[in-house]
């Protein structure tokens, strides 16, 4: 069931972090809309994992960053 509030979430996270603003609607329009993978085209599988992976990447960076600056605060 598509939303148009959870469509705004995960477009808001992706960019969040760094993914591109169209790719990351376009991917939130495929998330938002809740098909299962077999109703996806390949090409909206592929777009799909490769913003998730590059979110993922992005992600596991900020955490390590503020990671570092937390201990850094602390000396």
């Amino acid at each position: 069931m598509y939303s148009k509030e959870i469509e705004e979430f995960f477009h808001t996270q992706l960019v969040k972090y760094g993914v591109d603003y169209q790719r990351a609607a376009q991917v939130a329009h495929i998330l938002a809309s809740g098909k299962p993978d077999e109703l996806l085209s390949e090409k909206e599988i592929q777009i799909a994992e490769e913003v998730c992976r590059e979110w993922l990447r992005q992600y596991k960076r900020y955490k390590h960053l503020t990671s570092l600056l937390r201990e850094h605060k602390r000396l």
